[in-house]
């Protein structure tokens, strides 16, 4: 295991020490005081950011390796960051083109359950990055380089990464999540995170006060400083300074100064009491002693009402595809100005076949991806990722029908998730008879049915003769 004290001494390059700055507080051990950081500066000096320019001193740790069991059958073989989202996309997608998009271009992604088909997608798709400039997107595996466990909360996930992190030398590090979708500016949060002097910047929604039991809500004062929380409260007399009929619901997005997060997750390891969670044990105990600030979301969606949406449970994960396909979806992904980014395999061009009475391959309300053929099929608020083939008779409406599925003749399926790989034979249908699916799919209690492929130990499906030698 790597001791503490050579580590503090890795990152102050060759055991310089400097003054503590004023956020350094007694109750850390002696080794966290003697932190040195080279990008780091005193947190009540003048802030370097220049508004616009790359956030060269900044990194970003976007955790991905959560193992989604709300998503379940879904997650099955899959991160949950790696499941599909708009037919193209996966949901990590959205968070690295906010990204991108806010010229933040030092990521790490932390992954680790079932991870394959995610660092395949971040290889394939997002090694775009010039590491000769300083640039990069990353992925760290669990390295085990500090503790032996694998990691036990989203706290424990960035400690157990504290050596790298340190190998870059960030003055300013932003914790991300890679299962929410939204648009956001985290240059704009830096920025005031910079302009408060603040240690800690957490960023914060307006939510309704009948939605707080899914968030954990925070009290800010009229100057943006946060002074407590309160996780997933069925009521709260909380409000939000910024509108007084809503509540300050967390985002998980924290930009932290380096100076402040390491001795911070130092010190939470040590605590045998600790979840080792951001939201519930690292930001309570730091608020009488830094500036912890709240950021108020700012959405780049630019629609009337804010959009972010935690896709981690299959009701909400099916809602939110369902809004793509709508007529004038809140979630905008034809947005020139914040364009989402992905891996694109290539395949030719969607096709629609047959134009006879009864059998006239068309799609309404929609998304049809490349490699798409609806031969004499009717898809209606369907989302229809790449290589998926719809025979002649069949109907698909409100589902979303992943990659390589192919819908055999005279198939009628709603309401419906279809996963990668999955042939329905003809005369299936599904949607219809919620207690006869439940005997055959996994159906959830608003009545979305998911049908997966048999288990398998491969990724793919095999042939018998890829078993059998020459």
């Amino acid at each position: 295991m790597f001791g503490k004290v050579a580590f503090l001494r890795f990152l102050g390059l060759g055991g310089r020490t400097r003054k503590p700055s004023r956020a350094f507080h007694s109750n850390f051990p002696p080794c966290a005081t003697i932190y040195c950081f080279r990008a780091s500066e005193e947190s009540n000096q003048a802030s370097s950011y220049v508004w616009g320019s790359p956030m060269k001193d900044t990194l970003g740790v976007l955790l991905a390796g959560g193992a989604g069991e709300r998503l379940y059958p879904l997650t099955r073989d899959r991160a949950k960051p790696a499941v599909t989202f708009g037919g193209i996309y996966r949901i990590i997608d959205i968070t690295l083109s906010n990204c991108l998009n806010s010229d933040l271009r030092q990521v790490y992604i932390l992954t680790q359950y079932k991870a394959l088909s995610l660092n395949r997608h971040i290889r394939e798709g997002w090694n775009i990055l010039g590491r000769e400039v300083g640039e990069f997107i990353e992925v760290l595996p669990p390295m085990k380089r500090v503790s032996d466990q694998w990691y036990q909360g989203t706290a424990d996930a960035v400690y157990q990464n504290i050596y790298s992190i340190g190998s870059e030398q960030p003055k300013y590090v932003i914790i991300l999540s890679g299962d929410h979708i939204y648009k956001m500016d985290y240059g704009k949060m830096l920025k005031q995170h910079c302009d408060a002097a603040a240690d800690v910047t957490l960023a914060t929604i307006q939510i309704d006060l009948e939605e707080t039991f899914r968030f954990g809500v925070v009290d800010v004062d009229k100057d943006g400083r946060i002074n407590g929380f309160e996780e997933k409260p069925k009521t709260t007399a909380l409000r939000s300074p910024w509108n007084a009929d809503k509540v300050a619901g967390s985002m998980g997005i924290y930009v932290f100064n380096a100076d402040v997060l390491i001795p911070a997750l130092l010190k939470d390891s040590e605590d045998q009491s600790s979840t080792h969670d951001f939201g519930k044990d690292i930001l309570p105990k730091m608020m009488n002693d830094y500036r912890v600030y709240a950021y108020d979301f700012i959405d780049e969606n630019k629609k009337e009402a804010l959009y972010w949406r935690d896709v981690g449970t299959l009701e909400a994960y099916y809602e939110a595809n369902m809004d793509i396909v709508s007529v004038s979806p809140i979630f905008n992904l034809y947005d020139q100005e914040w364009p989402i980014r992905t891996h694109q395999r290539q395949y030719p061009p969607a096709k629609f076949v047959f134009a006879e009475k009864d059998r006239m391959g068309t799609a309404l309300d929609s998304i049809v991806s490349n490699g798409c053929i609806v031969s004499g099929g009717i898809v209606k608020n369907s989302v229809l990722s790449p290589d998926v083939r719809v025979n002649s008779y069949s109907e698909v409406d409100s589902s979303i029908l992943f990659s390589h599925v192919t819908v055999g003749r005279h198939c009628r399926l709603r309401r419906c998730i279809i996963d990668r790989n999955v042939h329905l034979p003809e005369g299936t249908t599904i949607g219809y008879d919620t207690e006869a699916d439940r005997t055959r799919y996994f159906v959830t209690d608003s009545g979305i049915t998911i049908v997966t492929r048999d288990y398998s130990l491969f990724e793919n499906p095999v042939t018998v003769d890829y078993f059998t030698s020459e």
